[in-house]
């Protein structure tokens, strides 16, 4: 079975990029079924890719191999998860960590999140929704864990056209468990919490954070507690802030658990009490502004540079001497130079001049596909204030 693409549809595969969309797709397989790999040749019918076929997806081919002698059976979705899982080792020593990447690891559109004994997985294509149940068991003979749970329920799917659905895969039980980060135990429920149950993609900017923390400490959007936990290793006491009550609740929780006496855990909006503080003129040492995404889609841009514009002028008016700003952004949408451009500007009008201490992303565990700007949705920039 194969497909036409436009010219600069293979061009774009070519130079790195996995998705092709429906419209440059200028004739479509025959009859196939989700799952089924299909050979997309250019217009000239050269070889381009195998890819997945999608039905009712705005993205119809997602690609699989470059390889034109690849045969895309059993064995080869196998030694893709081989890969995948020992592109980890250098984790072994952590018990929660991406697993399996979608795109960068060359199975487009599974993503496989491990807490403990168990995986969490998330399909975002109809090719991986109809594999996942055969792809269960190879992936806990690969890992040593017990036990599947799919967290289909993701907005994500409406975009594919796919149901959503929480499940277990493989075994059964409560999808309560905890894990560490660093020394810092924490809960999340696998069923119910935001994305696999955590934003494991932040792990190594929360331990980061901590390393440079002192002073008071501020974490804005504190979600779980992941950077209220990390700062309270060195700073005299930390504020985090929540407005969602089940996640408050949660942080609070692992505050207690940690046995930890210098959080305060407040429920509140984040922008409301940044200008609070601001005005009661409260300073911090370290200043962490972690918001969920503000631009899912391209007409939200703008919103979202008005937002983190206001959150990165409160977070730097906030900050005591020699204060550190750790301030992150996971709108795929706003790309890093954008998003710096904001931060610059919040901090013009602060009048405040602020050193770049590093630059980070996601962690090692979710790595960015080159040639595919999308993937390198998570910014974080660590500044400190000089004055």
């Amino acid at each position: 079975m194969t497909a036409r693409i436009t010219l600069e549809a293979a061009k774009g595969v070519r130079g790195g990029h996995a998705f092709i969309w429906r419209s440059a797709v200028t004739q479509a397989p025959g009859t196939v079924k989700p799952g089924d790999v299909v050979e997309a040749l250019d217009p000239q019918g050269n070889f381009v890719a195998w890819c997945l076929w999608a039905q009712t997806s705005p993205i119809a081919l997602r690609v699989v191999s470059r390889v034109a002698k690849t045969q895309v059976d059993d064995g080869f979705w196998r030694r893709r998860l081989e890969a995948a899982v020992a592109r980890r080792d250098s984790l072994a020593g952590r018990d929660a960590y991406r697993v399996v990447h979608a795109e960068a690891d060359q199975v487009p559109g599974l993503f496989v999140d491990r807490y403990g004994q168990t995986l969490v997985v998330q399909t975002l294509s109809e090719g991986m929704n109809a594999l996942k149940a055969q792809l269960a068991p190879v992936l806990l003979e690969l890992t040593g864990c017990t036990r599947v749970l799919a967290r289909d329920d993701g907005s994500g799917r409406d975009f594919e056209g796919l149901p959503r659905e929480k499940r277990w895969l493989v075994g059964e039980g409560s999808a309560l468990v905890e894990y560490h980060e660093g020394p810092a135990v924490l809960a999340a429920d696998l069923m119910e919490d935001a994305k696999t149950g955590s934003f494991l993609d932040q792990v190594d900017n929360h331990l980061r954070a901590g390393e440079l923390a002192h002073g008071d400490g501020l974490d804005a959007f504190s979600y779980h507690g992941g950077f209220a936990l990390s700062l309270a290793r060195r700073c005299a006491t930390v504020l985090a802030l929540e407005q969602d009550e089940g996640a408050a609740a949660r942080a609070q929780a692992n505050v207690t658990r940690n046995g930890l006496k210098n959080v305060e855990v407040r429920c509140a909006n984040a922008f409301d009490v940044l200008r609070e503080l601001e005005k009661s003129g409260r300073k911090f040492g370290t200043v962490v502004v972690d918001p969920p995404g503000l631009a899912k889609r391209k007409e939200g841009v703008k919103a979202a540079e008005r937002a983190y514009r206001e959150l990165n002028l409160r977070a730097v008016k906030l900050l005591a001497p020699g204060g550190v700003l750790v301030t992150c952004s996971c709108s795929g949408k706003v790309t890093r130079e954008h998003f710096e451009a904001i931060v610059q500007d919040a901090a013009k009008d602060a009048k405040r001049p602020l050193q770049v201490l590093e630059r980070r992303g996601a962690g090692l565990d979710h790595p960015p596909l080159l040639g595919q700007p999308e993937t390198e949705y998570l910014k974080a920039l660590f500044l400190r204030a000089l004055d």
